[in-house]
């Protein structure tokens, strides 16, 4: 039985292989792709904690859900918390996003991505410089940051304790010449001592929609900047519906989740309901509307 998604093994030397990558000292010898290779191509790696807050889930997905309907490929190694909520913002637009494991392209890990990297190898790419089968382990995640990072023309850091495994890839960003972006957080999280020591190091401080633009311009990414407004709508009526799509909420808690103004997300939940994206539910949540089984 043939796979249900395209693979491709792209040596070292081969035309198809990413320039990029031939920034590292060590680039792969063999990549491993599973899904379209034509998306390795320089973008915006988001990365972050696994153990993410609301804020950093929030962060992850709204920022990369702008990056990607502004035109950036989303680049994140599918980890649970951060990297799976940049992956789905992107797909939500719809847009390019790739993951890069440390294991196999074709194995799942971990197990609660399984259906998103289903779709990944379908519509997008999954990468790894391990052969087709191999299993996860701790060393090959560390090794998989550095291509991470070659693959991105700047690195976001959303949330990040100290010591954290993310500081890897951006210290690999900055050994190649690539820009690192943080998103400040409050100085009595831990999960924020990370990008806010960036930060304080010289990482370019990421606020808003317009700071993000501004980044991704220096970094050599051509953008989407003819209606920003317009563009960070998009995002978050994206970010909005996909939210309540895994679980039904009210629109103060929703606000909560986001970090949003509760009167923005009303106002967002009131255009989608009205082209039946969304419907509000008996008990005041909000989800999206069930697709109706076909009479046979």
């Amino acid at each position: 039985m043939s796979e249900p998604y395209r693979r491709s093994e792209i040596r070292l030397g081969d035309p198809a292989y990413p320039g990029c990558l031939l920034d590292l000292s060590d680039p792969p010898k063999v990549l491993y792709v599973a899904g379209d290779p034509a998306n390795l191509r320089p973008g915006l790696a988001v990365i972050g904690a696994r153990r993410a807050t609301l804020y950093g889930l929030g962060c992850a997905s709204r920022f990369a859900g702008w990056a990607a309907a502004a035109g950036a490929t989303i680049i994140s190694g599918a980890a649970i918390g951060c990297d799976q909520a940049a992956h789905r913002a992107a797909r939500a637009v719809p847009a390019p996003t790739v993951a890069v494991l440390g294991c196999g392209a074709d194995v799942d890990y971990p197990n609660n991505a399984v259906s998103l990297l289903a779709e990944l190898r379908e519509n997008c790419t999954v990468v790894s410089e391990l052969p087709w089968g191999s299993h996860p382990a701790r060393w090959a995640f560390v090794r998989r940051n550095r291509i991470i990072a070659a693959l991105s023309a700047a690195v976001l850091v959303v949330e990040a304790g100290l010591p954290s495994g993310t500081f890897s890839t951006a210290d690999h960003a900055l050994a190649i010449g690539r820009d690192v972006l943080a998103i400040p957080g409050s100085i009595n999280a831990p999960e924020c001592r990370g990008p806010n020591r960036l930060i304080q190091a010289g990482a370019t401080i990421i606020t808003d929609a317009t700071d993000l633009a501004d980044a991704l311009e220096a970094a050599g990414l051509l953008v989407d900047r003819s209606t920003p407004e317009a563009v960070n709508h998009k995002a978050h009526l994206s970010e909005i519906e996909r939210a309540v799509r895994s679980d039904p909420m009210r629109p103060d808690d929703l606000a909560r989740a986001l970090t949003q103004d509760v009167v923005k997300v009303l106002r967002i939940l009131g255009e989608l309901e009205l082209t039946n994206r969304v419907i509000r539910l008996r008990d005041g949540r909000y989800g999206v509307p069930q697709p109706t089984a076909r009479r046979q």
